[in-house]
């Protein structure tokens, strides 16, 4: 589940950076990164998709409250396992001294708390993909909202995104590459946030 966890961010991160055409409005500080202007890059600039996923710290946020999610559901739904195996071997045990309708029976029980117990674990990795999505979509506005601003504070009409092995992009001139101050400015508004 954590690489499915991580692999659905870094998609949609990619996906909404490479159709944002924008930013976040920060007041310049003495220890800003240095940025390409519009006038050097053309109006179009890029973000590493690779070190914004890694460096961002909400997207680091939400892989770790998505993993721990993914591994409560994960205990869960695998002590609910256990508990019916150890149901199943006991009936087996003394499924000889039983008579052919008490055997019947507890068969029949079980064959429906099998099925219960299937249903709840669809029904859980269901609820997770939800939660995921739902997260994604989360840091996918956040992403996108800033950097609608950004771009527009910078004077950017285009913002693309890059990442190592996508051949979408296949070469920028690094002046162009905003990413060192985008994540800057997102984890600085991330840190706001949190306090």
């Amino acid at each position: 589940m954590k690489t499915k966890a991580y692999f659905l961010t870094k998609l949609t991160i990619g996906l909404l950076v490479a159709g944002s055409i924008a930013a976040c409005n920060q007041n310049k500080t003495a220890d800003k990164v240095a940025t390409p202007t519009s006038a050097t890059t053309g109006g179009m600039v890029y973000i590493n998709q690779d070190s914004l996923t890694t460096k961002y710290e909400y997207a680091k946020d939400m892989r770790k409250r998505l993993e721990d999610k993914g591994k409560t559901a994960q205990n869960d739904v695998g002590g609910r396992k256990q508990a019916f195996q150890r149901e199943v071997a006991e009936y087996q045990k003394g499924a000889n001294t039983l008579s052919a309708d008490q055997r019947s029976t507890n068969e029949q029980r079980l064959q429906r708390e099998g099925q219960e117990l299937q249903t709840y674990e669809q029904n859980a990795s269901a609820q997770f993909q939800n939660d995921q999505a739902g997260e994604t979509q989360k840091l996918y506005e956040r992403i996108y909202n800033f950097t609608k601003q950004y771009a527009k504070d910078n004077g950017y009409k285009m913002v693309f995104t890059f990442q190592t092995g996508n051949t979408t992009l296949l070469y920028a001139d690094p002046s162009a590459d905003v990413t060192a101050d985008v994540i800057k400015k997102l984890n600085d508004a991330y840190a706001k946030e949190k306090k």
